[in-house]
C-alpha cells in the first residue's frame, strides 16, 4: 500500500523494485498517491523515469511509467522516487478544502449527506446530498464559513480507527461510492479530522493546518442528481486569480452604471424596474399601433369567396407581437385578418374565424414568394418570404 496519506510530506524515498513488467513497476514500498476517491495519481519520476500514472490493482501499488521513457532499473534494483511535490501540495491543500468545505455545510444545510468529489487541476468539486437549496447567499455564506476555518489555523490529524468504532459514530462523514478503500476488508478505517470543524472517513492526502490551505473561491453550483447539489470551488493561485477577476468585473460594471461597488445591486435593481417599465410603454405602444393600424384599414377591406378581409401592411411590430391582436379581431374586423411586415425579412401573420383556413392563407403566400410557416385553422404565421409585405397585400388583395 502507498505510505502517501500517512506521511503526505515525504516526496523523495529509495525503495527496491520488486516487478517490473514493461512500464509497470511495483516497489517494495511507495509514497506515490495511487488515484482513488476522486483525488488523481501523483507525478514524478522513477530514477530517471516519468510516471505517468499510479493505480491500485489486486492489492499493489503499480506505477505506470512514461511511454517515451527508457528506465535503466530492473528487478532487484533500488531506486531513489521523486513525487512532485508543487502538485502533491495542490492536491494536499484541495483535498483538506473540501473537508472544511464540508464542515461549512454542516452549519448550514439540512439532512446532509456526502455525495461526491474530485480534484480537477484548476477547480475541485463537492457534491452535498441535501434537503436545503443552495441559492446564492448560501453559495456566499459557505465560501465566507469555509476562509474563515482557514484563517482559524485549525489542526488536522489523520488515526485508523476501528471499523466498528467508526461506523457507530454519527459525526463522521462517509463515501462509500467514492472513497475506495476506506471500507475495504481491513478492520480499520481512516479517520481524518479538522479540529472542531469536521470528521470524516477518508484515504487521500491532507495538510496539517488549515492555513496550509490559502485562499478559497467558490465557483458555481449546480445539480447534478436527485438530491445532490454540486459546489466547485478553486484554491491556491487560481482562486486568487477567480476572485481578481470578479472583483474587476464589478469595478468595470461599477463603472459603467455609474455608482460604487458597494452601490451596485441597488443601482443594478433600479435600472432593472426602469427597464421593465419601457418594455411595458413599448408593449403599449405597439399595440396601440396595430390597433391604429387595424382602425386605418377598416374601411379598405375586400371580399373573397364572400369573406370579409381585412390586409394590410404594418411597420415597427414583430410576428410575435402581433399574435394575441389578430386572433382578437379575427371575426370582429373581418372573417379573415392578415397583416404582412418585416422583421429581418417578410413575414406574415394570419387570423381567421375559421370558415377560411389560416394555414391555406400562408401556404398560398409561400407558395408565391417562398419561405415557410403554418399553424391552427383559425391562426397561422408564415416568414423568410422573398417580397416586400406591399408585395404580398397585392397578391392577397387581387
Amino acid at each position: 500500500m502507498t505510505r502517501a496519506p500517512a506521511e503526505p510530506y515525504l516526496t523523495s524515498f529509495d525503495a527496491t523494485v520488486e516487478r517490473r513488467d514493461g512500464r509497470d513497476v511495483v516497489l517494495s514500498e511507495t509514497y506515490f498517491y495511487a488515484e482513488s476517491g476522486g483525488q488523481p495519481a501523483d507525478q514524478g519520476t522513477l530514477e530517471n523515469a516519468p510516471v505517468a500514472d499510479v493505480q491500485k490493482r489486486d492489492g499493489e501499488v503499480v506505477h505506470t511509467l512514461d511511454p517515451e521513457s527508457v528506465p535503466d532499473f530492473e528487478a532487484g534494483d533500488t531506486v531513489v522516487g521523486r513525487v512532485d511535490e508543487e502538485f502533491r501540495t495542490y492536491c494536499m491543500r484541495a483535498h483538506t478544502a473540501s473537508h472544511v468545505l464540508y464542515g461549512a455545510g454542516r452549519r448550514v444545510l439540512d439532512d446532509l449527506g456526502y455525495g461526491g468529489f474530485d480534484i480537477g487541476e484548476e477547480k475541485v468539486r463537492v457534491d452535498f446530498q441535501t434537503s436545503t437549496d443552495v441559492n446564492d447567499a448560501l453559495l456566499v455564506e459557505l465560501e465566507r464559513l469555509t476562509n474563515r476555518a482557514v484563517w482559524d489555523s485549525l489542526p488536522v490529524s489523520w488515526e485508523e480507527v476501528l471499523k466498528s468504532e467508526a461506523m457507530n459514530r454519527d459525526e463522521i462523514a462517509f463515501n462509500t461510492k467514492t472513497e475506495e478503500g476506506v471500507l475495504s476488508d481491513s478492520d480499520t478505517v481512516r479517520v481524518v479530522e479538522v479540529a472542531d470543524w469536521d470528521v470524516a472517513a477518508c484515504g487521500g492526502t491532507h495538510v496539517e493546518n488549515t492555513r496550509e490551505i490559502g485562499p478559497v473561491t467558490l465557483l458555481d453550483r449546480s445539480n447534478p442528481g436527485e438530491g445532490l447539489t454540486r459546489v466547485e470551488f478553486a484554491v491556491g493561485p487560481s482562486a486568487i486569480r477567480e476572485r481578481t477577476d470578479e472583483k474587476r468585473l464589478a469595478l468595470d460594471a461599477a463603472r459603467v452604471a455609474g455608482t460604487s461597488v458597494a452601490d451596485l445591486p441597488d443601482e443594478v435593481a433600479r435600472l432593472s424596474d426602469e427597464l421593465a417599465t419601457l418594455e411595458t410603454e413599448l408593449r403599449d405602444a405597439k399595440s396601440q399601433l396595430v390597433g391604429a393600424t387595424i382602425e386605418d384599414l377598416a374601411d379598405e377591406t375586400v371580399s373573397r369567396d364572400g369573406r370579409e378581409w381585412l390586409v394590410g401592411t404594418i411597420d415597427g411590430v414583430g410576428p410575435n407581437e402581433l399574435v394575441d391582436r389578430v386572433q382578437e379581431l379575427a371575426g370582429d374586423a373581418a372573417d379573415v385578418v392578415v397583416l404582412a411586415g418585416k422583421d429581418g425579412a417578410t413575414f406574415l401573420v394570419v387570423g381567421t374565424d375559421g370558415d377560411v383556413e389560416a394555414g391555406d392563407v400562408v401556404s398560398d403566400v409561400t407558395a408565391e414568394f417562398g419561405g415557410g410557416g403554418g399553424g391552427s385553422p383559425t391562426f397561422a404565421q408564415g416568414g423568410g418570404l422573398s417580397a416586400e409585405p406591399e408585395d404580398v397585400v397585392r397578391f392577397l388583395r387581387e
